[in-house]
This record gives structure tokens, C-alpha cells and sequence, in this order.
């Protein structure tokens, strides 16, 4: 389904009946990468599916995405639906917008889970290192989006799930360069929500990979540590989804109905 929102295409799916669960891709994704999560979510729950701004069918706004510009979207995207609560699931980035959504909208949340992704602003280094992926998309989109997307699994899951990445390549290569930029300087600037997620009286969930490439692991466990969110840790890389794909669905599921 496709809305208008501030004059640009805004894509979304809907499916199932019940309480409602919204799925946020991550950068370099679109919101068919939850298309067997949503098989079974759907069977009980009503899944909302939502393509951020620059990403799949969706267009841009603007030469910087912030999260709280997706949140915002989002939020459209919801109150169209009708959906006045709603348990929201974030990979990486969209993690980041998620957390934007619970401090622009706290009322409209009963649930939230960081999926890859944290609480934390950036550091100077990774700004800088932000900037030269700047740099390196001005200078060649297809070539950044390809290394960047295999780097996000741990190594040895590169084979054994080459042919995914190979559709994540595939779909991520239809992103316009202005798409890709304003999403990495949204993310450049975005603020330190760490006491935000602490304290957020709901149920929450960090979920995270051990051999992540792009994520600290000790930064993840601190943000968790005496407080209420449920920390779930799996062996594998950035791509929890893909790499955990029958250990995520069976979380999730636990962490909706619980």
C-alpha cells in the first residue's frame, strides 16, 4: 500500500488481526526483509511493515533523514491505520527510529525491541567514519552498498548465506544515492536515548549478536545492566534476522505475548 505524506510515496504492508506490531528495517533495507517473520506474526497479531524514508518504495524528504523525521512517518503511517498502540521491532537503524518514535510518541507505544541496534548516539570516530561513507557514496553508491552489506554478517556466515546478501544487494542497488546519504547523516546526529530506553515503563528487549561487525558488544550489555530490559544474545553477526533466522522468530513471538 502506498500513502502521500508531505508529498513523497510512503509504502507500507499490513497484515493479520490483533495486536498491532510494527517492523522497522535497518539501513540498506526495505520491509521485505521481514517477509517470513510476518508469516507467522500474522497469524495472531496484526503486522505493519513500513518502508523509512529513501528506502524500498519510499521517497525522501530531504538530504538528511532524521530518525526523528522517520519516526514522524511512521507515526503517520499509524495513525492512518488507525492504530492507536503498537509494539515496535528496530534492526540497526531501525532501532534508532524506534527510539525516536518512543520519545515523540510515548503514549502510542506498548512494547519496544532494539533488534542489532543501541540506545547510543555516535562517537566522534564513528562521525568521522560516517563521513567517509559519505564520501565513498558520492563517489561510487555500487560499490559502498556492496561491501557494506557483507560486512555486516560475521565471515564465515558470507557463504552460507550468500545468496540472501545477494538479495539485499540486489534490492539496496535500487536506492538513489540522496537516499543513502540522508540516511547516514540522520544517524550521524541522532541523540543518546540510553536513560530513555532504561527507563521507559513498558516491555523492551535488546537484542544482540556476539560477533557483531558494527555494534561494541560491551556498549550493549552496559545499556541492560540493573535495569528492566530483557537482554537476548545470539552468536552471529549484524544480521540477527537472517544469520538467527528460527531463534528471532521464536523471541519475537515470546516477547509480543508475553
Amino acid at each position: 500500500m502506498v500513502l502521500h505524506y508531505k508529498n513523497i510515496p510512503v509504502f507500507y504492508t499490513e497484515s493479520g488481526q490483533g495486536q498491532p506490531v510494527v517492523l522497522l528495517h535497518g539501513f540498506l533495507e526495505h520491509s521485505g526483509i521481514w517477509a517470513e517473520l510476518v508469516l507467522n506474526l500474522a497469524k495472531k497479531h496484526k503486522v505493519v511493515c513500513i518502508d523509512l524514508l529513501g528506502h524500498g518504495q519510499t521517497g525522501c524528504l530531504g538530504y538528511i533523514h532524521t530518525m526523528e523525521d522517520m519516526a514522524e512517518q511512521v507515526h503517520y503511517v499509524l495513525n492512518h491505520l488507525k492504530l492507536k498502540q503498537s509494539i515496535i521491532i528496530g534492526h540497526s537503524m531501525g532501532g534508532y527510529v524506534a527510539l525516536a518514535f518512543a520519545e515523540l510518541f510515548p503514549n502510542s507505544l506498548n512494547g519496544l525491541c532494539l533488534m542489532n541496534s543501541t540506545a547510543l548516539n555516535d562517537t566522534l570516530e564513528k562521525q568521522k567514519s560516517r563521513d567517509r561513507a559519505i564520501a565513498a557514496v558520492k563517489q561510487n553508491h555500487k560499490s559502498f552498498i556492496r561491501i557494506a552489506i557483507s560486512n555486516l554478517f560475521r565471515p564465515k556466515n558470507r557463504i552460507l548465506f550468500s545468496e540472501q546478501i545477494k538479495e539485499l544487494k540486489e534490492e539496496a542497488l535500487k536506492m538513489s544515492v540522496q537516499g543513502i546519504v540522508a540516511a547516514l547523516e540522520g544517524m550521524k546526529i541522532r541523540k543518546n536515548r540510553v536513560e530513555l530506553f532504561q527507563k521507559l515503563p513498558l516491555k523492551k528487549m535488546l537484542i544482540l549478536g556476539r560477533k557483531d561487525p558494527v555494534l561494541e558488544y560491551d556498549s550493549l550489555i552496559k545499556q541492560t545492566k540493573d535495569t528492566t530490559i530483557e537482554l537476548v544474545e545470539f552468536e552471529d553477526g549484524h544480521m540477527s534476522f537472517i544469520e538467527n533466522k528460527e531463534e528471532i522468530t521464536y523471541t519475537i513471538m515470546h516477547f509480543i505475548e508475553k
